[in-house]
């Protein structure tokens, strides 16, 4: 009797023992349990004698709930388990760069709160699962490199969250492309690169504006953007017609012509920037019918010229029109009829493309096709407005050198920065080939930008953008464009306003507002999450969540990018910068600083 008391009592220590673990910790024992091999000895401390796992390398919690999983570049290798569908908390799932095998397990999907994945670069086989279209909640979804098989499936199209990546390239994948894949947001980078994918790219919504990197390395595959023509289809002509021009004078674009002649080609297409349709990348030349006026005045002038061309715009009713700021910017029509454009970004305001001009490429430019959704854009107005803008000449500032003005149609015609933007280098895409931002680039890129806002106060939410040396040259539109961009912005694009300029459309861009905004570039910084990445509320969630981690003195990986926390910083210049960013999205305007004080700041941070 007494042994059978002994052994009763110690089944029940045992169960008590073992139920310590709450249950998101069990379930990453199930994942520990799968890994057969940890070289870097990441999972030697989850124990299963700990009462919360929050404390376990690579385990990010809220409120005792494991929100972040990230093992990247453990060399793990094993299987991914069912039991990590169970983190029904979990937002971020970042398993990349191991050697983790088998399926993609069908019960992940059941983790529907998740908006970040990266299974990238295992030895993942088998089909994606259909049960994906579950995740409503997915903005970021990386398979790449790995060896999944069978079709692209349709239900990828119900992922109706994404706002970054999809990718999918260096796989096994069979069969066509689906046409439901033009139904992807149009500022959603696809790559379904490197696979054994047949037939014609769908020339439908989204699909027409991917470059031809997102399709390459599929032998099979045909059509625009690549250069693999289909052999059913017949090649139409092309008209080289050139348009009357009524005035020799001003520079003009005849917007009318362009859209009567567009035309599309196998190989090499015409297409025209200013016409109202998609503009397909690739080996595609822009159609855009110029004649420059000759100017005898150098570099950006406000003499009697100018007066007098502007002058002649208005005479004439807003016809189409084109303006170069100085003389050293020699665009001609035969130029720009040779010209190749690709899409390097696009958003619901815009789309930005990469315009090499030559065939030695010596003169590329960046064109922003701007998008006036439901707002009014007054020629007087927009004229002075790009013309106050074309005289800034600041490091970093990019330097706007022409403009274009149709009834239907604005561009803008930059210098074009090599590294791409901000958006690409934080958050990914097909054509970011950068490592992760180290904290010094991070660093460079704030403080270039907050000069570049105390100069031209920005627009919010309007594209950084990285020269070759990552310092930040911003991308510049003053404050009167601001409130016709913000009618017309995407939520993700919203998440950059101050809470003055959220809450009523007739509230007018200022210079405190633009210091918030700046505040949530920042933030974006230091987080590498999107604005809007935590909740629907247009981003004031990661505001909060910063404030509160803030405030109750939580770890520093509770905030920073995961990509951040596998390098070396001092903790004392992040929380700095935490500080500045703070300071800068305060909710009462009058007690955010002024640009030149958020400068300086930043100014007296010095990186490694």
């Amino acid at each position: 009797m007494k042994l059978l008391f002994v052994l009763v009592t110690s089944i029940f220590v045992c169960m008590s023992f073992c139920s310590s673990l709450n249950s998101d910790g069990l379930s990453l024992l199930a994942l520990k349990s799968a890994v057969d091999n940890d070289p870097t000895r990441v999972m030697t401390h989850w124990s299963e004698s700990d009462p919360t796992p929050c404390r376990w390398s690579g385990i990010v919690c809220t409120n005792g709930r494991v929100t972040s999983l990230v093992l990247f570049g453990k060399s793990l290798s094993g299987y991914i388990p069912s039991e990590l569908g169970l983190l029904d908390s979990m937002n971020r799932l970042d398993l990349a760069h191991n050697n983790f095998s088998k399926t993609v397990p069908v019960r992940l999907f059941q983790a529907t709160n998740l908006r970040y994945i990266d299974l990238s670069h295992n030895s993942l086989s088998g089909p994606i699962p259909a049960q994906i279209k579950s995740m409503k909640s997915l903005n970021h979804l990386d398979f790449s490199s790995n060896h999944l098989n069978g079709s692209l499936p349709e239900s990828l199209t119900e992922l109706g969250s994404l706002v970054g990546t999809l990718n999918l390239s260096y796989n096994r994948f069979i069969g066509e492309i689906p046409p439901s894949f033009g139904r992807f947001p149009v500022h959603v980078s696809l790559d379904f690169s490197h696979n054994n994918l047949t037939g014609k790219v769908p020339q439908v919504g989204s699909l027409l504006n991917q470059g031809p990197i997102a399709f390459a390395g599929n032998p099979h595959l045909c059509g625009l953007p690549l250069q693999n023509p289909c052999e059913d289809i017949e090649t139409p002509s092309f008209v080289t017609a050139k348009p009357e021009l009524q005035k020799p004078n001003p520079s003009v674009i005849s917007n009318d012509d362009a859209t009567e002649k567009k035309q599309q080609i196998t190989g090499s297409v015409t297409v025209s920037l200013i016409s109202g349709v998609s503009v397909v990348i690739g080996a595609v030349s822009i159609s855009v019918w110029l004649i420059r006026r000759k100017r005898s005045s150098h570099g950006y002038t406000t003499d009697t010229k100018t007066t007098t061309v502007v002058a002649e715009f208005d005479e004439e009713g807003q016809e189409g029109k084109f303006v170069a700021f100085d003389e050293g910017f020699e665009l001609e029509l035969e130029d720009l009829l040779r010209a190749s454009a690709y899409v390097i970004g696009k958003s619901r305001s815009g789309i930005v493309y990469r315009v090499v001009v030559g065939e030695s490429s010596s003169t590329v430019v960046a064109v922003r096709r701007l998008s006036d959704g439901n707002a009014t854009w007054r020629f007087k107005d927009f004229v002075n407005e790009v013309e106050t803008i074309g005289r800034i000449n600041h490091p970093n500032i990019v330097r706007l050198r022409a403009y274009y003005y149709a009834e239907d149609e604005k561009l803008l015609i930059t210098d074009f920065i090599s590294n791409g933007s901000l958006y690409s280098a934080l958050h990914g895409g097909s054509s970011n080939t950068r490592p992760p931002l180290s904290w010094g680039e991070r660093l460079r890129i704030a403080q270039g930008t907050a000069r570049g806002f105390g100069l031209s106060r920005l627009v919010s939410g309007y594209p950084k953008l990285l020269d070759d040396s990552l310092s930040t040259r911003t991308q510049n539109v003053d404050q009167a464009f601001a409130t016709r961009l913000s009618l017309s912005a995407p939520a993700a694009a919203a998440a950059y306003l101050a809470p003055e300029s959220r809450a009523s459309s007739g509230c007018k861009s200022s210079q405190k507002s633009d210091v918030y905004s700046f505040g949530v570039i920042l933030l974006e910084l230091l987080t590498g999450r999107l604005p809007n990445g935590f909740s629907e509320n247009e981003g004031e969630e990661l505001v909060n969540v910063l404030r509160k981690c803030h405030k109750e003195e939580r770890l520093l990986a509770e905030i920073l990018d995961p990509n951040l926390l596998r390098q070396h910083f001092e903790d004392k210049q992040v929380i700095a910068t935490i500080h500045v960013a703070l300071n800068c999205m305060e909710m009462n305007p009058e007690m955010r600083p002024k640009m030149r004080s958020v400068s300086e700041s930043l100014g007296r941070i010095k990186s490694d």
